[in-house]
């Protein structure tokens, strides 16, 4: 069975927990786009991992993981990721494997990267890690995959500190290359789970353009970016928080106003909002439904993830935002252009805190009241089932309400 997982968001919606939860039972997990400006913490077995490259699943001894053909990927940090796993105590040897079409990250690409945002005229507030300049060269056909690395004819195209840069890594990486095509035949009768980076709304082409990633973080990207065609996917599932978040620039229509920030300090303590990439403070605001269903429709989701609810426990009414005023007209689609979305008011519905600590309850229909309507209120906005909910960090609080390998 083949299981797409995607950010339903901005990014940070809890999708590595998600992702680690379920490849317990996974044979393989694809991780299809971005890269090291992704991050994932996962706390499994009382141990707190934090991965950036290497798909979740690495974790599980049983479960291989591959670098797909969408990724960019940066050596220096894969082979200190790989390492960090080690003195872990986790043996990835044999377990991972890297795309041959995935396309090289340079050190050189990093300083481009700082420089072209400084010159922007509109900022978006890039990691700085050199994955815009990576795609940017790859579309322009002027980009180096990890294939080209043992082409002697590309090779000696390569710059002398490009060639110093990947010196200390080829003989490392060769063992781990695979053509992803043939690769993924071998797993046609398994589970597979395909791992999203970033979030829907920071898609390239369907997020809030231009302040986005610059890989495909929509769930059509898991076919591209692995080797399998749309016909091979069995099930989508995007992960949400229970309110919304976005790091860096860029419009955020339901981001808690100023006179809102004692809420917005209150979540992001106790949600813990700063990045694993870069350690900086996440902007914060209600769980946006506009935003949330335009992920649903245009990903077909079949299930939504709801992590975070327990954020909520201690207070005494949550916000929802159920449509905008853009010019004096309320609208419940999402716009297009970033004029209107950075003009948006928030029309915020109120639901009564439930005041009881969640992370107790092992069963979903043993929750108050108040938190089954706030979720209920969420399914029936965005037409889609809430399928797991989180109530924290730990694995063991995570709520199936659907197994999610098995085909319905």
């Amino acid at each position: 069975m083949n299981v797409v997982v995607i950010g339903a968001q901005w990014g940070d919606e809890g999708k590595g927990k998600i992702v680690d939860y379920l490849a317990s039972r996974a044979n393989l997990v694809v991780r299809y786009s971005g890269g090291a400006n992704a991050g994932h913490t996962i706390v499994h077995a009382g141990k707190t991992y934090k991965l950036h490259l290497i798909p979740s699943g690495i974790i599980y001894p049983e479960t291989k993981v591959i670098l797909g053909t969408g990724m960019v990927i940066d050596l220096e940090s894969l082979f200190k990721e790989l390492e960090e796993l080690e003195q872990n105590g986790i043996d990835w040897t044999g377990r991972v494997f890297i795309s041959d079409r995935a396309h090289v990250v340079f050190p050189k690409y990093k300083e481009e990267d700082v420089m072209t945002e400084k010159m922007r005229r509109r900022p978006i507030g890039t990691t700085g890690r050199g994955i815009g300049v990576t795609y940017s060269k790859k579309a322009s056909r002027d980009g180096i995959r990890i294939a080209d690395l043992f082409d002697p004819d590309i090779k000696s195209m390569l710059t002398e500190e490009e060639k110093d840069y990947i010196s200390p890594y080829l003989d490392k990486i060769k063992p781990l290359i695979v053509k992803m095509v043939p690769f993924m035949r071998n797993y046609r009768e398994k589970n597979v789970l395909f791992e999203g980076a970033q979030g829907f709304m920071l898609d390239i082409d369907m997020g809030t353009y231009p302040f986005v990633s610059s890989g495909i973080s929509a769930a059509a990207g898991a076919c591209q970016g692995s080797g399998v065609g749309p016909r091979a996917i069995d099930a989508v599932y995007g992960v949400f928080k229970a309110y919304s978040t976005r790091v860096g620039n860029g419009p955020f229509p339901s981001e808690f106003s100023e006179e809102e920030k004692a809420i917005e300090e209150s979540i992001r303590e106790i949600g813990n909002e700063y990045g694993t990439t870069t350690g900086r403070a996440r902007r914060c605001g209600y769980l946006d439904l506009v935003a949330l269903k335009y992920a649903c429709e245009a990903n077909q989701l079949d299930g939504l993830v709801l992590t975070h609810l327990d954020t909520y426990d201690s207070f005494d009414k949550i916000g929802l935002c159920v449509a905008y005023e853009i010019n004096g007209e309320e609208t419940t689609e999402f716009p297009t252009t970033i004029s209107e979305l950075e003009s948006a008011k928030p029309v915020i519905k109120y639901f009564k805190g439930w005041k009881k600590d969640l992370s107790v309850y092992k069963d979903y229909k043993s929750f108050p009241q108040e938190a089954i309507d706030y979720v209920k209120f969420i399914e029936e906005y965005t037409g889609t089932d809430i399928v797991i909910v989180s109530v924290g960090k730990d694995r063991d609080k995570t709520i199936m309400r659907k197994d999610l390998w098995k085909k319905y």
